[in-house]
């Protein structure tokens, strides 16, 4: 199966552009044929950037949104306007490795004879960002992580590889980009965990806070544990039938 690459973006002119000449180099030796990055209502130059990184490559296509939805919406036109069964994901800030692409996609192609229902997602290590944001980000983790019991430790990190049907069949919701492995494993997806590197941002700012990532809402998880205990009872109804 061939993947596409879907970008969320909002005010990354300097980061975008050079992510997508690394990304470009990478995918000659992987199933990568498209490349689509949504531009969530930027207020700079963001689309430009994307348009100059592209040259003449064939690869690569950008959707706009009139306005900013946010990064879950930003996810969902994406992987709406792919053209490939299988999608990866990571942001548009550049701190995620396109060389780590690789190691997602040999993990899936090691475990996909076993179920055709998988998702390859990673988790950071060496984490490059402020100590606020790395212990904010740990908390968030863990009020998770005991709420939804998904076993993920690193549920934030973007980089991840997964089918676009088993993504337009879940429930969406805003806020379900950082939900997705539990909510694949609540509809029958296996999980898999891969460790990758992370790197420090080389310009813009983050467009998450503290209070983004330590509270980002106990009424979401409670949403999500909900929606996982649906989704669960479904899954085994389905296998009684």
């Amino acid at each position: 199966m061939y993947a596409t690459i879907v970008i969320p973006a909002h005010n990354e002119e300097d980061c975008l552009g050079p992510l997508l000449v690394e990304i470009i180099d990478t995918v000659s030796a992987l199933p990568v044929r498209e490349i689509v990055v949504v531009d969530d209502g930027s207020t700079d130059k963001t689309a430009e950037s994307t348009i100059a990184a592209a040259g003449d490559n064939a690869m690569l296509r950008i959707v706009r949104h009139s306005r900013r939805q946010g990064q879950s919406r930003a996810l969902l036109t994406g992987i709406r306007a792919a053209s490939n069964d299988l999608i990866v994901t990571l942001d548009a800030d550049g701190q995620n490795d396109p060389a780590d692409l690789g190691a997602l996609f040999a993990a899936y192609a090691e475990r996909q004879a076993q179920t055709t229902r998988l998702m390859i997602a990673g988790q950071r290590l060496g984490r490059r960002d402020t100590l606020m944001r790395r212990v904010s980000s740990r908390i968030a983790n863990r009020v998770r992580a005991a709420l939804l019991n998904d076993n993920v430790r690193d549920t934030g990190c973007s980089l991840k590889l997964f089918r676009r049907q088993d993504f337009l069949e879940l429930p969406f919701f805003d806020h379900i980009h950082r939900f997705l492995p539990a909510m694949m494993k609540a509809s029958g997806v296996q999980v898999v965990l891969v460790d990758v590197s992370h790197r420090a941002r080389a310009a813009g700012r983050s467009k998450y806070g503290i209070w983004d990532r330590l509270w980002v809402g106990l009424q979401d998880l409670v949403g999500v544990r909900w929606l996982m205990k649906r989704q669960i009872a479904n899954v085994e109804l389905e296998d009684v039938f």
